[in-house]
């Protein structure tokens, strides 16, 4: 059974910046397409950014030259260093992982992110 559990969260001031991280247990991860997502309150999740199997990456505008995504594959862990953090960056933050021959998407249950200015 694949599960995805997110942590580092937390409530940080206006530019600021934490590192989220998401394990999974999965033996496929390392050649599963992997993203981060965020839901801020009355909105709909987003994409905040994405990292392949081979290691290519993008970002959402709104989070470009401020947050990087990466991946360990030997510890199947999947990081989000978020910097120079605002408050509109203040969600609920999830990571996606894609199966790659399935297509089938399983989702952690989310770390929450507060930036207060």
């Amino acid at each position: 059974q694949v599960q995805l559990v997110e942590s580092g969260g937390g409530l940080v001031q206006a530019g600021g910046s934490l590192r989220l991280s998401c394990v999974a247990s999965a033996d496929t991860f390392s050649i599963n397409a992997l993203a981060w997502f965020r839901q801020a309150p009355g909105k709909q999740r987003e994409l905040v950014a994405g990292i392949t199997a081979a290691g290519s990456t993008n970002y959402a505008d709104s989070v470009k030259g401020r947050f990087t995504i990466s991946r360990d594959n030997a510890k199947s862990t999947l990081y989000l260093q978020t910097n120079s953090l605002k408050p509109d960056d203040t969600a609920v933050y999830y990571c996606r992982m894609t199966h790659w021959r399935t297509g089938r998407e399983y989702w952690g249950q989310g770390t929450q992110v507060t930036v207060s200015s």
